[in-house]
Order: structure tokens, then sequence, then C-alpha cells
């Protein structure tokens, strides 16, 4: 064989070793949020016209969705990155902003003057705490968080933070807790300064146009509440009766997910709509549910009981 061709065969799967790193190390890190979610259903900043109203007090009508029975934050207790204790125990009263980003996702960099201007401006009744996903060096990110002018304290992550806050699937996340301490809102990727600073006002009780409107946390906060949904991303139920329904929604909180996220097929389709490989088995679910309608036993045909021919 001439050497020209074994240095070919010798860069081709270098490259191809190259390629498999960078994919390995993707799906260590959650996904990348780019474009801020639309849909109503994710907790977004709802504008809606009402024509019915004058041309003066009609402009938009602002909704902030909150959840309707929200848990406790979970506590925490860590050093920041100044060697300072962080705990969640001394927020009681004020709104929280829980932040988990990196310095390496871009909408969480462009995320960052948001979160800057309102801890300038609810400096006293608001905390917010970054809490970054870097695996990198602890310094890198304090350096970091000097040069973007971060006026926040910035915790890093560890395994029991993420575990207790569902887990992290995607960057940034921010989970809005109320001055009681409970999280009431989990907004995943871009969302503008007014939803933000409206969520900080309605949960402070001060003035501002919006109104607030409510859901049931079915794991679009809490992972662990998927088994309260009564339906999931692009699961079709159509053809299933009550009872066949349930039966697919347990099979599918009980069963773990083959795409290597460790979450129940149900968890999965809540937590990546995008996940291919729970698609497809909850739809596999579906369909044996359907198909396993039981058939009716026969019949047994009741026996007449003896007639008596014998004279009385």
């Amino acid at each position: 064989m001439k050497r020209p061709f074994i240095l070919v065969l010798v860069m081709m799967a270098g490259l191809a070793g190259l390629a498999i790193g960078l994919a390995a190390s993707r799906t260590e890190r959650p996904r990348v949020v780019r474009a801020t979610p639309s849909s109503a259903s994710s907790a977004s900043y709802v504008l809606t016209a009402n024509k019915a109203k004058s041309a003066a007090t009609s402009a938009q009508d602002h909704v902030v969705r909150f959840a309707s029975h929200p848990q406790p934050m979970p506590a925490f207790l860590v050093n920041d990155l100044d060697g300072n204790p962080v705990s969640t125990a001394a927020w009681k009263g004020k709104v929280v902003f829980v932040n988990f980003w990196a310095t390496w996702c871009p909408p969480c960099r462009a995320e960052i003057p948001v979160l800057i201007d309102l801890a300038n401006r609810y400096k006293d009744r608001l905390q917010i705490v970054g809490v970054s996903v870097d695996d990198g060096d602890p310094a890198d990110v304090k350096q970091f968080a000097k040069q973007a002018g971060i006026n926040y304290p910035i915790v890093m992550a560890d395994r029991a933070i993420v575990a207790e806050y569902g887990g992290v699937a995607a960057l940034p996340t921010l989970f809005v807790v109320s001055p009681e301490g409970n999280v009431v809102q989990k907004h995943e990727g871009l969302y503008s300064n007014a939803l933000y600073e409206a969520e900080v006002r309605l949960l402070l009780g001060l003035p501002v146009d919006a109104t607030i409107e409510t859901f049931e946390d079915t794991g679009q906060i809490f992972l662990k509440n998927a088994a309260l949904a009564t339906a999931l991303p692009n699961v079709d139920f159509t053809g299933l009766n009550p009872e066949q329904k349930k039966a697919a929604l347990k099979r599918m909180n009980s069963e773990t997910c083959d795409c290597g996220c460790k979450l129940t097929l149900a968890q999965c389709r809540i937590n990546d709509t995008s996940c291919p490989v729970s698609k497809k088995l909850a739809a596999q679910v579906v369909k044996e549910i359907a198909a396993n309608t039981a058939t009716p036993a026969p019949a047994t045909p009741v026996s007449s009981p003896p007639v008596n021919t014998q004279p009385n």
C-alpha cells in the first residue's frame, strides 16, 4: 500500500474521532434555546388585542402565567465565586430568580444585561442568583462575570443543585420564586425584560399593566409533576377511551426513555418535545394499549333447574 494512501486513511480516522468527540461533548451539555418560545402554554408574555375596549384603553392586555399550586423552592447553601455563603433561606420576602446559565451559551450572555438592569432597579426586593453549569475553572467564570459587570452572586452548579431543580435540559433556564418561597414559573430560553419586570411587580404587589393567569404544573416547572399530566406534547391519544388513556399515561410515567436522558417517557416528552425516541415509544404505547382491548368472554348458558316430575 502506498504511503500517501495510508496518510489519507489516518487523517480520515482522526477526523472521525474528532467528530465523535465533539458530538459526545454536546450531548453532555444542556441544549441551548436561542429563540423566545411563542406558545402561550410555555408561559410567555401573552399580548392580545382587545377590540371591545375604546381606543384610549385598549392598547393590549398583558397576561402573566403563574402556577396555581406552586411548590417550595429547593433550598441550597453554597459559596459564591468570591467565597461568600449563598443561602436560599436568606431570601424570604423577596422575589427570587434562579438563573441556570453558562459562559459558552450565547442566549445566556444576551440575557445578562436584562438581569443586571433588574437587579439594579429592584435590588432591595429582588434577588437574582446565577447558577453556572460551566465545567471548567471557576476562576474563568469569575473573570467572565467581572467583565460582563454581573452584579448578582454566581455559584457553580453541582449534581445536587441540578437534581433538586428537576434537571436542566436547556439554557438559559430561569426559575421564578415568589416572596413566600414558592416556584411559580420556569422559563427556558430568552424572554423579554417586560415579562420579567411584570412578574416581579405582580409578585411584589406593585402597580403593573398585567393580569395573572394560573395553570397547573404538570411538568412544565418540575418534571416530577409529569404524572399529573392528562396530555403530552405530540402524543395522540385519539381512539383511546378514558380508561385506556389512563393506562397509557401510567405506562409512560413508569417506562424509561431509551434516548439516554434517564427520564420517563412522559418526562422526556415534556422536557424535550423534539426527542424522536420518546415520541416513537409513546406512540407505540398508545398503539399497544389500543390493540389490547379485552375481548368479552362468551356468555355462560344458565342451567334450568330440574323439573320435578314426581307427583306432590
